[in-house]
C-alpha cells in the first residue's frame, strides 16, 4: 500500500526536495503541497493523506495550529501529523507533541531518515528515539512553560501498577521491545500494556503517553533511561 503524503512549508524549493526524495520511493507518493497551515488541513480532508509532513513556521495559520485541527479532527483520524524541525533544539517541540503531532525530525536529517521517519509515523507509531526525541523534550520542559497546564498526577490512578512502570519507560524513549527485554515480558506484552494506557488516559498516540509521563511528573527532565 502507498503512503499518502501532504508537504505542509512555505518555501517552494524545500518542498520540491522533498517531493523529489518521498516520490522516489516506490512506497510513497506526495499527493498535495500546502505553503501555509489552512491549507495543509484542507488537503489533508480532500486527498485523504495518510501523513502530513508539518513544517511549524508557516505564515496565516502556523503548523501547531494546524497540527491541533488535524488532530482534533474526528473526520482525520487517520491522518498522522511529522513535524520537521528547523533546528533541533526548536522551542516548539513539546508544543507539537502536545498539538498531536506523532513526532518530528530535524530538516537536517539524512534522506533515509526522512523516509523511514514517514514510515513509522503513517503505520501509527511515534517517531521517540532516546538519542533524539527525549533529549528535545527534556529541552522544552526544562524552559519555563507558562502556557501548559501541568497533568494532574490523580490522572494517573487509572493506571495499574505496570501500566505506570510501562509509561515512565515510554517517556523515557523506549520501544516495545526495549520495554519488554527491561520488563522480561514478550513485545506483545509490552504492547499490550501500552496501549490499555492509551486507553486510559484518552491520548492519541504513543507520542501524547510521553507528554503525559513527563507533565505529571512520572518522568523527569535528565532522567535517564535504564541500562
Amino acid at each position: 500500500m502507498t503512503i499518502r503524503v501532504v508537504l505542509a512549508d512555505d518555501q517552494a524549493l524545500i518542498r520540491a526536495g522533498f517531493r523529489a526524495l518521498i516520490d522516489s520511493a516506490p512506497d510513497l507518493e506526495v499527493v498535495a503541497e500546502a505553503s501555509n497551515g489552512a491549507e495543509a488541513v484542507a488537503l489533508a480532508r480532500s486527498t485523504r493523506a495518510d501523513l502530513v509532513l508539518m513544517d511549524i513556521r508557516m505564515p496565516k495559520v502556523d503548523g501547531l495550529e494546524a497540527t491541533r485541527r488535524i488532530t482534533r479532527d474526528e473526520d482525520l483520524a487517520g491522518v498522522h501529523v511529522l513535524v520537521l524541525t528547523t533546528f533541533e533544539l526548536d522551542e516548539y517541540v513539546l508544543q507539537a507533541l502536545q498539538a498531536g503531532a506523532s513526532g518530528f525530525l530535524g530538516k537536517g536529517a539524512e534522506p533515509s531518515q526522512l523516509l523511514e521517519a514517514i514510515r513509522v509515523v503513517a503505520q501509527g507509531d511515534a517517531l521517540l528515539s532516546p538519542t533524539a526525541t527525549r533529549g528535545l523534550i527534556n529541552r522544552a520542559l526544562a524552559q519555563p512553560q507558562t502556557d501548559v497546564d501541568a497533568v494532574d498526577r490523580g490522572r494517573l490512578s487509572v493506571l495499574t501498577d505496570r501500566e505506570r512502570e510501562v509509561l515512565a519507560l515510554v517517556g523515557l524513549g523506549l520501544s516495545n521491545d526495549d520495554i519488554a527485554e527491561h520488563l522480561h515480558v514478550s513485545p506483545l506484552t509490552a504492547k499490550t500494556h501500552v496501549n490499555r494506557a492509551m486507553t486510559k488516559l484518552d491520548a492519541r498516540d504513543r507520542a501524547q503517553l510521553v507528554v503525559i509521563a513527563y507533565q505529571s511528573g512520572l518522568v523527569r527532565a535528565g532522567d535517564l533511561p535504564p541500562v
